[in-house]
């Protein structure tokens, strides 16, 4: 934890020193400016070590007073310093090539005149951001089997994925949310872990008695909901994380196997956030899925979107979130340098398939910049 204190206050705080040099530079700030700018990146650089302490007091308005600010500038401060580091890469480049045929910059290439056009740039996409976190979308999917029944010819599975229910879901994107499920009409709904977030107990904030896990309870599903848990359910409080789980409705599967009468076979593994030698094993998942008839449409719940060799395979298809698509732009590419599977579906080299959902809710800042959510609908279609 002091590690990570550590990591997180060197990186956000440099962040924010270098979004600081470039405004200072840009409006020529006078020294009264200057500190209350310092002032604010200070209490910005540590608002979410604040937001996390009043939950786990459980002092709930206290947490969301400083939640909506502190995460809404989080994302800005990280679309902004994105885009000065981009500008800053191209206008070195051309200095570098104006440099060799001996000119100079033309003025309206100063620095100070693209930091703040910059800035205007941010906060217009900051807006955007804002917005795009609430317009879910349905991602379809189509996966065609030889392994269902004869007297069966389409499944349909609904998966959620990433919902972070907690401080800054508001109530009208859970209705969307809701809204998207029931208009697919699943026969089997399925999260793939970090339904909820923050802090969890009878007495504060979301517990298993929340009225949203009711919603979700009565939401249709003939042959079933199943969840496992993500490395979130972890952070929250497991045993009231999975409680909020089971009164939504969903059957929780950790390291276990269930077999529905329509001919699929559902396998969900433990995130390894778990931090049990028993739970995080592989060799756990492994001899799981080699328990599964291979006669069965083998579905996979695993909440980070990686894939063991031993496992590839031994299902047929897997389904993941974790990874936000990156949710706030360029961060997707960052995010591939950790989880090289693409969101999307995508055919893994011993044929199984595997999608990985962009998620359906957001982690932190309230916004999605070129990575909208989604709730997914997957047709498995019975092969003639």
């Amino acid at each position: 934890m002091y590690l990570f204190l550590i990591t997180f206050l060197i990186l956000y705080g440099g962040i924010h020193l270098y979004a600081f040099l470039k405004l200072r530079d840009a409006f020529r700030l006078r020294p009264h400016q200057i500190w209350l700018l310092i002032l604010w990146m200070f209490f910005m650089t540590i608002i979410p070590l604040l937001v996390r302490g009043a939950e786990q007091f459980g002092m709930e308005k206290a947490a969301l007073f400083f939640a909506w600010p502190g995460y809404l500038w989080m994302g800005f401060v990280f679309i902004f310093t994105s885009a000065l580091l981009f500008t800053d890469a191209v206008t070195l480049f051309y200095r570098l090539v104006l440099r060799q045929l001996s000119s100079r910059l033309p003025d309206y290439i100063y620095s100070r005149n693209v930091c703040r056009i910059t800035l205007l740039l941010a906060v217009v996409a900051s807006g955007y951001a804002y917005i795009e976190a609430g317009q879910i979308r349905s991602e379809h999917v189509v996966i065609v089997s030889s392994k269902l029944p004869s007297s069966i010819s389409r499944i349909r599975i609904v998966q959620i994925s990433d919902v972070h229910i907690g401080l800054l879901l508001q109530k009208s994107r859970q209705m969307r949310i809701l809204e998207k499920i029931t208009e697919a009409k699943p026969d089997i709904l399925v999260s793939t872990g970090d339904l909820v977030d923050g802090k969890l107990n009878r007495d504060y904030a979301i517990s298993e008695h929340d009225p949203l896990a009711a919603l979700l309870a009565a939401i249709p599903a003939p042959s079933g909901k199943y969840a496992v848990i993500g490395n979130h359910e972890v952070y929250a409080a497991l045993p009231q994380a999975v409680a909020f789980s089971r009164a939504a409705g969903f059957t929780m599967l950790r390291n276990q196997s269930v077999q529905l009468t329509n001919g699929i076979t559902i396998s969900g593994v433990d995130d390894r956030a778990a931090n049990h030698k028993s739970l995080a094993d592989p060799g756990i998942e492994t001899a799981l899925l080699n328990s599964v008839s291979k006669y069965s449409f083998h579905l996979l719940l695993k909440h980070r979107p990686e894939i063991l060799p031993e496992s590839d395979g031994h299902f047929d298809l897997q389904l993941s979130g974790h990874v936000h698509g990156g949710q706030i732009f360029p961060f997707n590419f960052l995010v591939r340098l950790r989880h090289p599977i693409p969101c999307g579906t995508t055919r893994t080299p011993a044929g199984s398939s595997i999608h990985v959902s962009r998620g359906t809710g957001t982690w932190g800042p309230p916004m999605r910049l070129l990575a909208p959510p989604e709730v997914t609908i997957i047709d498995i279609i019975s092969r003639p």
